[in-house]
C-alpha cells in the first residue's frame, strides 16, 4: 500500500510539474536561443549572453533605472559624458541616424539607447537628459555614483578612468578616459553582443530592426 501510494502521489507531482512547466511556456515564452538570432553585420554576438548582476542608476528624469527596466527592447549601451570632446558627440551622432532608421518599429518594441554618464560630479540629471535627447528624443541617460558606476562598467566589460586637469588648468576641467564600444543587452537584459568602432549606423540599424523581428514572439 505505501509503495502504491506513493508511486500516485510521484505521477500526481511529476503531472503538475510538467503542467506548470507548460504554462510558463505559454505565457512567458523563452527567447530564441544566441544561435538562433540572424546573422548581423555589426554586432557581434555571444553565445549564450551572460547575466547581469544587479545594478541601480538614475535616469535623468530622477527615476531609477534597474535591470527590469530594460527587458522587452534591445538597448544598446554607451558609456560617455556631457563634457567630453570627441568621442561621445560623434558616437550619438551616429546612433541618431540609426535611431532615425528605426522610427518605425513600434514604441513598445523599438531598440533604445542608453548613455551612462561617467561623470556624475558634474553631469546633473538635468544636465545630462538635455544633452541625450539633443542627439534624439528617444535616447534613454543615467549615471550613478563612482562605485555604482565601476560596478557596471566592468559587468559590461568595459572601463573608464578620471584625467585629472592638466598643470595650470582649473581643477574641474579633467577628463574623463572610457571605453568607445557599445554593450548590445537583449530583451532579457542580458549582456548578448558587442558593437565596436567605427560605427556603421546603417548597418546597426539594419542589426536591430532583424534582431527585433526576430525577438517577437
Amino acid at each position: 500500500m505505501f509503495n502504491r501510494t506513493t508511486a500516485i502521489v510521484l505521477v500526481a507531482a511529476l503531472a503538475a510539474g510538467l503542467g506548470l512547466l507548460a504554462a510558463q511556456r505559454v505565457f512567458n515564452p523563452a527567447p530564441p536561443p544566441a544561435t538562433a538570432w540572424p546573422q548581423t553585420e555589426a554586432v557581434r554576438l555571444f553565445d549564450p549572453p551572460r547575466e547581469l548582476p544587479a545594478f541601480n542608476l538614475r535616469q535623468s528624469d530622477g527615476t531609477p533605472l534597474v535591470p527590469g527596466e530594460l527587458k522587452g527592447h534591445w538597448t544598446l549601451v554607451f558609456l560617455g559624458f556631457t563634457y567630453c570632446p570627441d568621442v561621445c558627440p560623434m558616437t550619438l551622432t551616429q546612433m541618431a541616424q540609426a535611431q532615425r532608421q528605426w522610427e518605425s518599429i513600434p514604441e513598445a518594441r523599438r531598440p533604445r539607447v542608453l548613455l551612462v554618464s561617467v561623470d556624475p560630479e558634474r553631469d546633473t540629471p538635468d544636465r545630462l537628459g538635455e544633452y541625450a535627447h539633443a542627439f534624439h528624443k528617444d535616447t534613454l541617460a543615467a549615471t550613478a555614483d563612482i562605485p555604482a558606476l565601476e560596478d557596471f562598467a566592468k559587468s559590461i566589460s568595459m572601463v573608464f578612468a578620471k584625467v585629472p586637469a592638466e598643470e595650470g588648468m582649473p581643477a574641474d576641467q579633467y577628463s574623463v578616459d572610457h571605453s568607445a564600444s557599445m554593450a548590445v543587452l537583449d530583451p532579457q537584459g542580458r549582456m548578448s553582443g558587442l558593437i565596436q568602432p567605427p560605427l556603421d549606423p546603417a548597418a546597426i540599424a539594419r542589426d536591430m530592426a532583424a534582431l527585433t523581428e526576430a525577438a517577437t514572439p
